[in-house]
Formats: structure tokens, sequence, C-alpha cells
């Protein structure tokens, strides 16, 4: 019988070898270790930047930005977290920042893509049980569907709702990432839900009252 024991098992979600390795590599300054970076990584960034400013050219900027500030920041990386996980704050908080810069223009209204009422108060559209849109994106058959619909919101609800319902942040963390009001947060979110669930039921077809 063996008297070994069974080895440590790291925490949940901290890094593993190979990225104890590629942290320690970008540490030393290694050129190649930031090619691995980009190339490991700089994809699935690229998809966060995208679902939250909404078009290619400022996602690739986000994602330039966000990759230089991760090489910038790496000797403050402490392994508590795996290092994807690192890098997609980097690049919600760089996606924000550009959000934020972007010159001032008056709020787009979201009452168009609100549902209508009949005559007594009822919803002209039946809809169909549903409560958010990471769990639609879950449905393959209606991802792009969905997606399409996400960008017809206006900016400040369409970035609401990808925060808490597609990056998960809390109602107070969104609020601190867009300096509003958890209040403001949950009525935006509230109204981007429902604007995005008319805007899918119409262009899906379903059943009308």
């Amino acid at each position: 019988m063996s008297d070994a024991q069974p080895a440590p098992q790291a925490p949940a979600g901290a890094v593993n070898d190979d990225e104890t390795a590629l942290v320690e590599a970008l540490r030393a300054g290694d050129p190649k270790a930031f090619e691995t970076m980009v190339r490991l990584y700089a994809g699935r960034m690229l998809a966060v930047a995208r679902r939250l400013v909404g078009n290619d050219e400022e996602a690739r900027d986000v994602v330039q930005d966000a990759l230089l500030s991760a090489f910038r920041a790496i000797g403050r990386f402490e392994g508590q977290s795996r290092v994807s996980t690192w890098l997609h704050r980097i690049t919600v908080n760089t996606a924000l920042m550009k959000l934020r810069t972007r010159r001032r223009k008056p709020e787009e209204s979201i009452e168009p893509l609100l549902p209508s009422f009949q005559d007594d108060g009822h919803h002209a559209i039946r809809f169909s049980e549903w409560e958010g849109a990471d769990q639609v994106l879950e449905r393959a058959e209606v991802r792009q569907a969905v997606r399409q619909a996400i960008d017809e919101l206006p900016d400040a609800y369409r970035t609401v709702l990808m925060l808490r319902d597609i990056e998960e942040l809390s109602t107070e963390e969104t609020a601190e990432a867009l300096q509003i009001t958890p209040n403001t947060v949950k009525t935006r979110l509230h109204r981007a839900r429902q604007a995005l669930r008319t805007v899918l039921d119409e262009r899906m077809g379903r059943t009308r009252a």
C-alpha cells in the first residue's frame, strides 16, 4: 500500500501550470509570450468587446487597448483567477471606457420597441415565458436573431442588458461601471428586456392575441 499523499488541489478558478508559465514569461518581457496571449485569448476578448461597443472597428480598438493594459499590469496579477477571467474583466472595463468617451448625443427613445397594449390593457402580442437574454442565447437556433435584436436597442439600454444578462454583473457593479444609480440600472434593464422580447416575438412570428 502506498504512503503517498494526494497532491494538493489548486483553488477553484486559479491559474494552471501552463498559465503560470505564460504569466512568468510575460513578466520576464518575453515577446513570444505576448504573442501566445494574443493567440489564446484575443478571439474571446473581441467577442466580449463587440457585444458591448456594438461595432467591429471599436471592438478591435478595445481589444488592442485591453491587451496593452494587461501586459503593463502583469506584474500585479496574483493568480487568484484564471488568466482568461482576468482578461475578461480588463476587456469589459476597457469597453466601458470606450463607451463613456463617445461623443455625447441625445439619448435614443426605447418607446417604439416596447410592447403595445389593447384597449382592455392586455398585451397586443402574446409573449412566451422569458426572463433574460442569457437564457435565450442558450438556444442555438435563435442566437443570431437575439444578437440582431439586441443591436437594435438604444445604447443606454443595450449596455445595461449586456452587462446584467450576458456579462452577469450585479446591479451595483453595473451602476458603478456606467456611473448611474442602481435604480436607473433596474429601470433600464426592465425596459430593455421588454423591448427585446417584443422585437423577438415580432421577428419570429409568434402568435398574436
